[in-house]
């Protein structure tokens, strides 16, 4: 699907003059229910990884980075766990997929093996060494669950698609942009699926006979599919992806914003949260170099890369010190799994790149 040229100059012309200010769309304020991590790494879980052969401690060094489904009146949260191979360096251990669970939303308790994770399978040469990463999920129509994920193999990322029907068996379904064609070699990450709300749920929801995807970490573009598996950019006239969203000076997202969860399909618009980036210089002077915080985004219900308002300053940022410090010192609250639960939100987010916290908000006004 392309933009005229005339399409392409209204959506310029659009993101030039999207409000900043106005809460009567948003998902706010965020509060933390309890000052602590939600989930934390465990150094006593084993783990007989496949591709190597050797006994893992799967889940030693990190927990973070979160999707999370609403699932037989539980939260179930798919949470990014690096083992305690490798250098001590950021992206250099390799990360697998855990599952957990809560009856409150706050205290969890998980499986003792991965669910998601490098195997000898037909993705292997794209999630090894460095693994399966950052997920959101969001179900479908016929209650199939619909992972997006990183694989990472220590040269380049994929944004790729996974399907289960219960969480713990996944099929993979490789890169969502496909692995031949003009897209197989852009190194990409950062998926969420537009959704709807029903019966508390969020579920994969059409607009224009097409489910949508915001995508990308730097820019945030959009694709379309019709099976949820298989996605094709949105391009412009020069064959270019649109882009739905960039950076800002002097903003929490002045170096670039990064997709966050599943965006929610509201009566007011699409609400897409993402993740900002904090320029370390030319940046948003209350939050530290280098820091995530969560903005949050809202474009038209029929005209998905329509910007019709953008918070000017974080709704959620980092604050207390495992929000602040961690692997990734400048401190993150990168949020990736939102849930309707108990007749509120709840929002999961990586710590530092070493921890899962937990916040919530009321509903929508």
């Amino acid at each position: 699907m392309r933009l005229s040229i005339i399409a392409r100059a209204a959506l310029i012309a659009t993101l030039a003059i999207a409000a900043e200010g106005g809460t009567g769309w948003q998902i706010a304020p965020f509060s933390r229910p309890v000052a602590a991590p939600a989930i934390k790494p465990d150094g006593s879980s084993l783990f007989l990884d496949p591709v190597s052969g050797s006994r893992v401690r799967w889940e030693a060094l990190h927990t973070f980075n979160p999707a999370a489904i609403v699932r037989n009146g539980k939260i179930y949260v798919l949470y990014r766990a690096e083992d305690d191979t490798g250098e001590m360096r950021i992206g250099l251990h390799t990360s697998r997929l855990g599952l957990a669970e809560s009856t409150d939303g706050i205290h969890f308790r998980r499986r003792p093996q991965p669910v998601l994770y490098p195997d000898n399978d037909s993705q292997k040469d794209r999630e090894w060494p460095g693994g399966c990463e950052d997920p959101r999920i969001v179900e479908s129509e016929d209650g199939t669950y619909v992972l997006t994920y990183t694989q990472w193999n220590r040269r380049r990322t994929d944004a790729a698609i996974a399907t289960s029907q219960d969480l713990v068996h996944w099929t993979k379904h490789g890169p969502a942009l496909g692995m031949a064609g003009k897209y197989a070699s852009l190194s990409y990450k950062s998926a969420g699926i537009v959704t709807r709300l029903s019966g508390g749920r969020p579920i994969a929801a059409k607009i224009g006979g097409k489910y949508w995807m915001y995508w990308g970490e730097g820019t945030i573009r959009l694709a379309t599919s019709t099976d949820l598996i298989r996605w094709a950019p949105i391009e412009d006239e020069r064959g270019e992806p649109v882009v739905a969203l960039s950076k800002r000076i002097g903003r929490f997202d002045s170096s670039f914003p990064e997709t966050g969860p599943p965006p929610l399909l509201t009566e007011h618009g699409i609400l897409v949260l993402y993740n900002g980036k904090n320029a370390p210089s030319g940046g948003d002077p209350y939050i530290g170099a280098n820091a995530y915080a969560v903005g949050e985004a809202l474009f038209a219900s029929d005209r998905p890369d329509k910007l019709l308002a953008r918070t000017g300053e974080p709704v959620f940022k980092p604050e207390l010190p495992f929000e602040k410090t961690g692997q990734y010192a400048a401190g993150t609250t990168f949020a990736e799994g939102l849930v309707w639960f108990h007749g509120k939100w709840f929002l999961y987010y990586g710590c530092a790149d070493s921890f899962v916290g937990v916040a919530s908000a009321g509903p929508l006004p």
